[in-house]
């Protein structure tokens, strides 16, 4: 009995103190696109994704043009000629491999360009959310978009409307969706 008095008072102020908290959730996938900036540096970032694609794509066919050669002038060459034509087109595969490593493997040119470009507007973002955080006296945020999942969001603990007109986009009347 006295160890169930003991606890009570404990057992009351957790229940308060989850009281208390408040939360909340937007959906940064919405913001970010309607975010004319983001939407510039996604534009910029697929170009340089295409344009090195195109000529990592390029580098592959000189390859493929460099064997269909050696096939074809095969009969005409010596075991050395063959090795050394053999030897300069892996070679030349694992330049391509490598370069492509360099552009489009982990902290590549790619990565670094994304990071680069993207990384102002994603600050600016969560700048905004914490003034909103701050504004609204929340204690945590969450993201809707990101790979936590949410089963069922009350719409009244939607805060996506106020980080938007927070960096200046809507209107607090606008409704999401």
């Amino acid at each position: 009995m006295t160890k169930f008095i003991l606890f009570l008072p404990l057992f009351f102020g957790l229940t308060f103190a989850a009281e208390a908290q408040k939360f909340g959730y937007i959906d940064s996938d919405y913001i970010l696109a309607q975010m004319p900036e983001y939407k510039e540096a996604q534009a910029e970032i697929d170009q340089l994704s295409t344009t090195w694609q195109k000529e990592i794509q390029q580098m592959y066919q000189e390859i493929e043009g460099m064997y269909n050669e050696l096939q074809a002038e095969e009969v005409l060459l010596t075991q050395e000629m063959k090795d050394e034509r053999m030897k300069a087109i892996k070679t030349k595969e694992e330049e391509v491999k490598e370069y492509n490593t360099q552009v489009f493997g982990y902290e590549g040119l790619f990565f670094l360009k994304k990071k680069e470009l993207v990384k102002p507007v994603l600050e600016s973002v969560f700048e905004a959310t914490e003034k909103v955080c701050k504004a609204h006296r929340l204690q945590f945020m969450f993201d809707k978009s990101t790979d936590m999942v949410m089963i069922y969001t009350d719409p009244k603990h939607d805060y996506t409307d106020y980080v938007l007109e927070e960096l200046g986009y809507g209107d607090e009347n606008d409704t999401i969706k």
